[in-house]
This record gives C-alpha cells, sequence and structure tokens, in this order.
C-alpha cells in the first residue's frame, strides 16, 4: 500500500490517503519542530504523494493554522489537499469566555471565520468538532453545521472526542430529515487505547462514518523510546517525557498492561524485521471501520519511516498476539455481546454471525 492508495472518507464522496498528517507539533516549540522542519514534513507528506492535513484552531494557538497556510500557498496545493481543522476548545484571546468556546453557534461561527483567516482560505474541506461539550443540543450543532455545508464555508463535518450515542443521534437526525450529516470520528486509537472498540466502531460502521484514530503510537511510547523502570514508569525523551506527570490521561501510558503490550509489541517487530512503530501502525491500519490513521512528527525521518508501515502486513498469528496481551476488559454489559457468554446463553449454545 502507498500513500496514494486512496479510500472515501466513510459514505462520502471526500477522498483521502491511508495516512493522514496531523500538525499538532507545528508550531508548539516545547515539545513539537522549529518552523523550517515542520515545512520539510509537510513537504515531505506531499512529495510521498499524501492529500489529507488535520490541524486545530488550539494548536499553538492557531499558529498551526498560520504556518499551513503558508506552506500550502507556496506549493499551490488548495484543490489538491483535503484540508481539516476543528473548533470548540478556548484559546488565546477567548480564554475565560464562555462563548469564545465549545460548541454554540455563536462560538462555531466565530471559531470557523478565524480559522478561515488563518488559513487564508475560502473553505474548509472537513470541519471537526474537537470534542462535545455536554451542553449544546445535538439539533443545533447538526442545524449549524448543516447551514455552513449549504453556504459551502465547509464542504463534509466530523466529530472528534465525542461519545458514540451522540454520534448516533446525530447521524440519525441527519438520516430522518435527509440533511448533510457527519461522515467521520477521530478519536484515540491504538494498542494500549481500544477504548473504541465497545461502542465507537460498529457505531461507524453502521453510519457511515470513517475512522481517523489519533495518537495511533500512543505519543511514542509505541515506537520504543521508552524503557520500563525499576519504579513502574518510564524513561525516554521524547513528548511523554515532557507531559505525563500532567492531568491529560491521554499522556498516562506507564501501566503494567501496556508495559507488556510494548513487550508483545517488541516480539512481533522483531519476527518481522521492521520497527515497532512500523508494526503498531500495521495493527491499527488493519482494524475495522479504520479508514486514515493520524501521524504526528516531529522531524522528517520520523515521518517517513511512518509512512513505510503501509508495506507491513502482520500473519494472523502476530494480529492475534497482540490483540490479546492488548485487549480490552470484558466488562458489564459487554460481556453479552462477546464471546461465549453470547454463544452459550444468548443463543443456546450456537455460533451465530450477523450479515456484515
Amino acid at each position: 500500500m502507498k500513500l496514494t492508495d486512496f479510500r472515501s472518507l466513510g459514505r462520502s464522496g471526500l477522498i483521502v490517503s491511508p495516512l493522514c498528517l496531523g500538525t499538532m507539533t507545528m508550531g508548539t516549540p516545547r515539545w513539537g519542530s522549529a518552523d523550517d522542519v515542520s515545512e520539510a514534513i509537510f513537504n515531505a507528506y506531499i512529495d510521498a504523494g499524501g492529500n489529507f492535513i488535520d490541524t486545530a484552531d488550539a494548536y499553538a494557538v492557531g499558529r498551526s493554522e498560520e504556518l499551513l497556510a503558508g506552506y500550502i500557498a507556496k506549493r499551490k496545493l488548495r484543490d489538491k489537499v483535503v484540508l481539516a481543522t476543528k473548533f470548540t476548545m478556548s484559546a488565546g484571546e477567548q480564554a475565560g469566555n464562555p462563548n469564545g468556546s465549545a460548541n454554540g453557534r455563536k462560538n462555531l461561527y466565530r471559531a470557523l471565520d478565524a480559522s478561515l483567516r488563518r488559513l487564508k482560505t475560502d473553505f474548509i474541506d472537513l470541519y471537526w468538532m474537537h470534542a462535545w461539550d455536554g451542553v449544546t443540543p445535538a439539533e443545533e450543532v447538526l442545524q449549524s453545521l448543516g447551514d455552513l455545508v449549504r453556504a459551502g464555508k465547509i464542504r463534509y463535518f466530523g466529530f472528534s472526542d465525542v461519545p458514540a450515542w451522540y454520534a448516533a443521534k446525530v447521524a440519525t437526525l441527519a438520516q430522518a430529515h435527509n440533511v448533510p450529516g457527519p461522515i467521520a470520528l477521530q478519536l484515540e486509537y491504538s494498542l494500549t487505547e481500544r477504548t473504541i472498540e465497545r461502542e465507537h466502531v460498529d457505531c461507524a460502521r453502521e453510519f457511515g462514518m470513517g475512522i481517523t484514530p489519533w495518537s495511533p503510537l500512543a505519543s511514542g511510547f509505541l515506537a520504543g523510546k521508552y524503557k520500563r523502570g525499576d519504579d513502574g514508569k518510564g524513561s525516554g525523551d521524547g513528548r511523554l517525557a515532557l507531559l505525563a506527570g500532567g492531568n491529560n490521561p491521554a499522556f498516562q501510558k506507564y501501566t503494567e498492561r501496556n508495559w507488556k503490550t510494548l513487550d508483545a509489541l517488541r516480539d512481533v517487530a522483531e519476527e518481522v524485521g521492521k520497527p515497532m512503530a512500523q508494526v503498531a501502525l500495521a495493527w491499527a491500519a488493519a482494524q475495522p471501520g479504520i479508514t486514515s490513521l493520524i501521524l504526528g512528527a516531529t522531524k522528517v525521518e520520523q515521518l517517513e519511516d511512518n509512512i513505510a508501515s503501509l508495506a507491513v502486513t502482520l500473519t494472523s498469528d502476530q494480529m492475534a498476539k497482540l490483540n490479546e496481551v492488548s485487549a480490552l476488559e470484558l466488562v458489564h454489559p459487554y460481556m453479552f455481546f462477546t464471546g461465549m457468554l453470547r454463544r452459550d446463553r444468548v443463543f443456546g449454545g450456537t455460533d451465530v454471525t450477523g450479515w456484515r
């Protein structure tokens, strides 16, 4: 597989590469890359055939968008790239303003206009709601985003970091009223974070939404950058070393389960003869419902190494080994839907496969 082996994003006509370039590291001096390196990373991705770029208004308080605008304009790529950005998060001068963040119509329009200015474009190809705010009615979000599609200011929209029931509700409302609905979900997914398999994957497949996982390498944990310490924590010089002590659970990777997963990943990587990062990406890309993995890179070499994962194919035994060690805990009520309890109790000891 190559970056030019394009696919549709969900049940839509938007065509994207199997790997998406994430830009949260651009314009972020603390753990990102210098501007010239960011441009080199962008160019390397484009030159390899990629067309899918993901950013957000909150990334480096808008600087990521500004940098991308320059990179895209310099190479006259606006009509060739699928440009995605996000709204929801409070940043910069909007801090402390409840109507300067979240998902209400007032902030949505403000955020979009600001992103369009920074990106120096008239429209966004894919506009993500960055996170569910727990307040704004689903009907308001659907109508607001649908109005923007009809106005031509965005082409499509999707949801990042939302409950599965919320995505299903909006998609159902869109179908019932025959209006534009979400075409994709963006959620954390990797060998160390498989929670979306409980609800979101089936939701996405049912409603024709593609899944574009963020952090498929668990902030570098699955690249083998970190080693287990005697205290059960880790040592390394990547982003986790800077952020693991904070309050964001996305960066809390030093658990016994994850160390065991890392050990199994190392074994499989040695069997395949490929770097651990490539094997971890190959595993994620092979999962049901996944359309395009979002890659973050701070060096060109790192990006090139990750792109090479497209050439990695794992055997069924290798997939099974990784699946087993990283499997989700079977908790209520999911034991009734899967495994032997489903077979023995629900279907009377028989094996039954659904139409999909």
